[in-house]
Formats: C-alpha cells, sequence, structure tokens
C-alpha cells in the first residue's frame, strides 16, 4: 500500500469514533460524580440512586441488540447520527429531573438511546479497519472513552461547584450534537463511497477484511446461539462491566466513606482508574496485534485478555484487605487498568468471528455484560449497608476478574460464523 498514514482516511474514521467515546463517557459518567449534590437536592437514598444507575443500564440492554442488528443491515453513518442525537437529548433534559422516579425514567430513556453505540462503531470500524490493525484501533477507541471517563469526575466537580449540577448535564449535553452533525456529512458506510478515499487504500481495506460482505446475513440468531465461544465471551464480559460500573457510580462513595478522601483529591482518585486505563487500553490494542502476527490469531486475543484478567484479579483483592487508603485507591486504578488491557482483544475477537454481523455479535457480548452494569449499582448499597460491606463489595470484583481469565480457555477468534 502506498498511501501514507497522513493520506489514510481510515485513520480518520478512526478519529471520529475515538470521539464519540470520549463523547459517550462524558455523558455517563457525570452522574457519579455528581450523585451527591443529586441526592440531596431530589431527597434521594443510596440505595434509590443505585436504581437510578441501574435504569441506566437495563435500557441499555434491552436495546442493543436490535440497534445493532439495525446497524448491520443499514449501515453505521445514519444510526450512529440517531443514536447521539438522542442520548445528547436525554443528557440535558436529565437536568429537568424533580423526583426519583423522574430521574429514573430520563435515565431509562437515555439508557435506550444510547444503546448500541459501542457494537455500532465495532461495525464501522470492521468495514474500515483491516485486520492486522484492530487490535490496536480498539485499543485506540476505548483510550478515548477512558480519558473522558478520567477528567469527567473532575470537570464536573468544578463546574458543579459554579453553576450546580443541573447546568452540568445541560453543558455536557451539547458536545453530542456537534459530533452527530459532523458524523453524517463526512462519514460514509463503505470506503469505495467515500470521495476522499484512494484506489490503493480501498483496495487495501478490501482486501484485509477477510471477504466480508457489506451487510449482515438474514437469520443469523441461530449460528450466533451455537458458535462454541459465544457463551464464554457473553460470560467474561461481565466482569468487566462489573467493574466497570462500579468505577462511573460507586467508587468516590468508596473512597469516602470507606477510606476518608475527599475534595479535589476525592475527585483526582475517582478519575484515575480512567485515566490509567488509557495505557491499559494503547497496551491492550499493541499487544494482541503483536500477539497475533507472532503466535495466530487464537493465542493473540486469548493470552492478551485471559491473562491481563488474572492480574486484575489478584491487584483487586489485595485492594479488598489492605489498610491503607491510598494503597487501595492505587490498586482499584491498577485493576481497572489491567481489565480495560482486554477490551481490544475483547472486541477485536467480535469483529473476527463477526465479520459482516460484527455489529450483533458485539452486542451480543455487550449486553450480556450489562447484567453487570445492572446488578452492581444496587448490590452494593445492600451489601455495605449490613450485609458485608465495602471489602465484599470489592472481593466480588476480584471473583468475577478470575471467572473471566477462565473463560478465556474457551474463546476462539479463528471460529467465524
Amino acid at each position: 500500500m502506498t498511501t501514507s498514514p497522513l493520506d489514510a482516511v481510515r485513520f480518520r474514521v478512526v478519529a471520529f469514533t475515538v470521539a464519540l467515546a470520549f463523547v459517550t463517557y462524558l455523558d455517563r459518567v457525570c452522574i457519579s460524580k455528581l450523585a451527591g449534590p443529586i441526592s440531596q437536592d431530589l431527597g434521594l437514598t443510596m440505595q434509590q440512586m443505585g436504581y437510578v444507575f441501574s435504569s441506566f443500564t437495563i435500557a441499555y440492554a434491552l436495546f442493543e441488540i436490535p440497534t445493532a442488528r439495525w446497524a448491520d443491515r443499514l449501515g453505521a453513518r445514519v444510526v450512529l447520527t440517531r443514536i447521539v442525537v438522542w442520548w445528547s437529548i436525554f443528557t440535558m433534559i436529565t437536568a429537568a429531573a424533580f423526583s426519583f422516579w423522574s430521574l429514573v425514567i430520563v435515565r431509562f430513556l437515555f439508557g435506550a438511546g444510547e444503546a448500541g453505540a459501542w457494537p455500532v462503531a465495532a461495525r464501522a470500524l470492521g468495514r474500515w479497519i483491516p485486520q492486522q490493525e484492530r487490535g490496536r484501533v480498539q485499543g485506540i477507541f476505548f483510550a478515548g472513552a477512558h480519558l473522558a471517563g478520567g477528567i469527567t469526575p473532575y470537570a464536573a466537580y468544578l463546574l458543579e461547584q459554579y453553576v450546580g449540577w443541573r447546568a452540568v448535564f445541560l453543558i455536557f449535553g451539547c458536545v453530542g450534537f456537534t459530533w452527530a452533525a459532523a458524523w453524517y456529512l463526512w462519514f460514509r458506510d463503505e470506503p469505495r463511497e467515500h470521495a476522499a478515499v484512494k484506489q490503493d487504500e480501498c483496495l487495501y481495506i478490501e482486501a484485509n477484511r477477510a471477504g466480508d460482505s457489506p451487510h449482515g446475513t438474514a437469520n443469523i440468531w441461530g449460528r450466533i446461539l451455537r458458535h462454541p465461544s459465544m457463551v464464554p465471551l457473553c460470560l467474561m464480559y461481565i466482569a468487566n462491566t462489573y467493574g466497570f460500573y462500579f468505577v462511573i457510580t460507586w467508587l468516590p462513595k468508596y473512597l469516602e466513606e470507606a477510606r476518608g478522601f475527599s475534595g479535589a483529591e476525592l475527585a483526582a482518585l475517582s478519575g484515575a482508574p480512567m485515566l490509567l486505563s488509557i495505557a491499559g487500553d494503547f497496551g491492550g490494542g499493541w499487544a494482541t496485534d503483536w500477539m497475533v502476527r507472532n503466535f495466530g490469531l487464537r493465542y493473540g486475543r486469548a493470552v492478551i485478555a485471559g491473562g491481563a484478567y488474572l492480574v486484575a484479579g489478584i491487584a483487586m483483592a489485595a485492594a479488598a484487605v489492605v489498610t491503607s487508603s491510598i494503597a487501595s485507591a492505587v490498586l482499584i486504578a491498577v485493576a481497572i487498568a489491567t481489565s480495560m488491557f482486554t477490551l481490544a482483544a475483547s472486541w477485536a475477537t467480535c469483529v473476527d468471528i463477526g465479520g459482516s454481523n460484527a455489529g450483533v455479535v458485539s452486542a451480543f457480548m455487550n449486553t450480556s455484560g450489562q447484567i453487570g452494569g445492572i446488578v452492581g449499582p444496587s448490590l452494593v448499597p445492600w451489601l455495605v449497608n449490613g450485609h458485608g460491606g465495602w471489602p465484599v463489595s470489592i472481593g466480588i470484583m476480584s471473583a468475577l476478574y478470575f471467572i473471566a481469565a477462565f473463560c478465556w480457555l474457551f474463546i476462539d477468534a479463528r471460529q467465524k460464523l
């Protein structure tokens, strides 16, 4: 291929998806840092805030697969535009919440709108990115998300001091509209449909997509359910999502209540797992591509992801029992970042297995993972209020990471649908 990286249009597609990931976490994470003033203003208990967090994830899980299937049929251009416009609207409407039930309903509708965003982005990358570049690209994508996840708690903390929690949602909600307009005007579902793509780049992309067709296959459901890697792939992702939702919902409360942090220090440590995850994203993407080149597709995905989960489980177990507050905060950040080291391999595996059905395969994995996001935010308050406390809450994450490592023994990215 003769096209230089600066001329390669596919890398501009990657930049768009990274911006999408950034906006996704900007809007999703801010509520965790604002949970205190929201609860105080609306008179909500810790358990009620747990239900608010879970309402988003329930809707996200319900609408994930239908939205991804829609994108496999119609393409990512239209579907991602709709997703971002919808969630931006309901990010802003969150500012109008006046009671527990109004907040639950708004967050449920927010989740319904955001559902499918990442599988559809994976679908777009699957059409534009050759197989040998997918790990690194997925790592870059998640780095954008975790950069937003890392800076959002501090940004929300600063803004809330001056304008109040309601205005924070209005400000953050505006960002998505700009992205949606630019995406719809510039992006095309196929490289050969984009006027800026040169012929050599187009041929290079198409020659390295393993012969995938541009549209999803009809009657794909049975093949997905019978695929030997799907069950372990779905079970594995529960651990990742459980840990992630702990970070964006209850980590600030844990650091404040159990470890004694407050103010700017609390905001910084709340964002530390996501910021450290940026290194995990890049490292995981590079590592899985290197392993694929040198040891083949199965080991290139499974060894990287399974090994990282094993390390994450050990670090999280240590975080639950150490006496030092700063050591616990650091170990949680290390565990979460190491779990994110697996993301490039996980999502690249969905594209490897799914081909032209990458959107719906990714959605199956991501939807199953939302079990962790549904259960975790409501389970933690129950545990903390008299059923084991914070150490048990942290220990559950450790156990889930060990189970995820075991699941990777049975996942084979070579087996296409």
